[in-house]
């Protein structure tokens, strides 16, 4: 069965993980995608290990470029940027992540591949985008988590701003970027013209602190750290057991009062500090240690089965070995295996979309450095002396 992008070829000239993970979500869903790396270094995320495979291939690669062919091109070399002009003038999308006017010189920009593909939907992907005063800094997760306020917000409430345990700007920004372009083609099918799309890191972070921010533009408070409270409702938090900790996300005023009556405090639903939601988060310093006090006395398991009994939402705190064990996890697919072209099995993580007439279908593991670089010349009309000549030269 033909995936949903069966058809569309991408040309994929980013390297790390923003651009890498917009480029493997197009892949999933059927795209064609053709990876442009370094001659002998490739991608950077390639040793970013341990872990890695045993030929050494790093965990941090393989998490973002299933589904991709591999060519070596140096496009600092004419003949490496007529290469990408012609892979270019065939191709349906081009996602870059270099600084902003870094491909210029190359003759590689956007005004320059319109001229060649004037179809040709160009993605580039920096840290603070293409236009303002910060458009010539480079761009990294963590100090965007920082300036946009993420880290604000993230860590105890009486301790020093953390940043998210995974790089979340860079996967923000990915799935973002995805979107924008699958916008820009369905525009095009209306136009005939494609586009140019510039997506930035600061932009998606700050646009993804969703209820934060418009804590901050509604009620011009800053907005301050809790560990894991919530802004707007309580209780909705991690809570400490006899055995543990677990996570308590009570909802409503109807929640509330099953948890009242399941820790055998019924009053607590009554008192008008505590009886609406907007009460509970005012009047949070008095309640919270109550119920704190209230989970010590039973373990873990017994609150859960008894909490989601009731109705009220509630949840373990897994380990990540105990995540990939869940029955749930295993259920939905999210643990998958391709075998790469060395012959050995290669674990992933699955799509985590579900489509029933076009589903997400894996057919090629992260690929080696170069490995279809030969094969994708061919099709750009290089003989094999051409590609040996090439190589000779180390174009690619």
């Amino acid at each position: 069965m033909a995936g949903a992008l069966e058809g569309i070829k991408v040309l994929d000239l980013s390297r790390v993980l923003a651009g890498p993970w917009t480029g493997q979500l197009l892949a999933d869903l059927g795209a064609e995608v053709i990876k442009v790396e370094r001659p002998g270094a490739g991608d950077d995320t390639r040793q970013w290990a341990p872990p890695s495979l045993p030929d050494g291939t790093a965990a941090y690669f393989l998490c973002a470029n299933r589904g991709k062919q591999s060519v070596t091109v140096d496009i600092t070399q004419p003949a490496g940027q007529e290469i990408v002009r012609k892979l270019a003038a065939e191709a349906d999308v081009l996602l870059e992540n270099y600084k902003v006017g870094g491909l210029k010189k190359y003759g590689l920009d956007y005004d320059s591949l319109k001229a060649v593909n004037p179809r040709l939907v160009y993605c580039s992907i920096t840290g603070f985008g293409q236009t303002g005063p910060y458009a010539e800094l480079p761009g990294y997760d963590y100090i965007v988590q920082g300036m946009s306020g993420l880290m604000s917000i993230t860590g105890p409430a009486d301790g020093e701003p953390h940043k998210v345990g995974v790089a979340v700007t860079d996967l923000f920004t990915g799935l973002y970027a995805a979107n924008a372009i699958l916008a820009a083609l369905i525009a095009r099918g209306r136009t005939g013209e494609g586009q140019y799309v510039d997506m930035a890191l600061f932009d998606c972070s700050v646009a993804t602190l969703a209820n934060i921010n418009m804590n901050w533009l509604i009620g011009r408070e800053v907005p301050k750290r809790l560990g894991n409270a919530h802004a707007n409702i309580v209780p909705y938090q991690v809570f400490r057991c006899a055995d543990g900790h677990f996570i308590l996300a009570c909802g409503n005023d109807k929640q509330f009062r099953a948890v009242c009556q399941l820790i055998g405090q019924t009053a607590l639903a009554e008192d008008e500090r505590f009886a609406t939601n907007p009460a509970r988060v005012k009047h949070r310093e008095t309640l919270v240690p109550m119920l704190a006090e209230a989970f010590l006395a039973r373990a873990r398991d017994e609150w859960l089965k008894d909490l989601d009994a009731a109705g009220v939402p509630c949840g373990p705190i897994n380990t990540v070995d105990e995540a990939f064990n869940d029955p749930q996890l295993r259920h939905r697919g999210l643990e998958i295996s391709l075998r790469d072209t060395a012959g050995q099995n290669v674990p992933l993580v699955g799509c985590p979309i579900k489509l029933s007439g076009t589903p997400v279908e894996y057919n090629q593991a992260p690929p080696k450095l170069g490995e279809h670089t030969e094969d994708v010349l061919r099709t750009l009309g290089y003989d094999a002396a051409s590609v040996a000549a090439l190589r000779q030269s180390g174009v690619v």
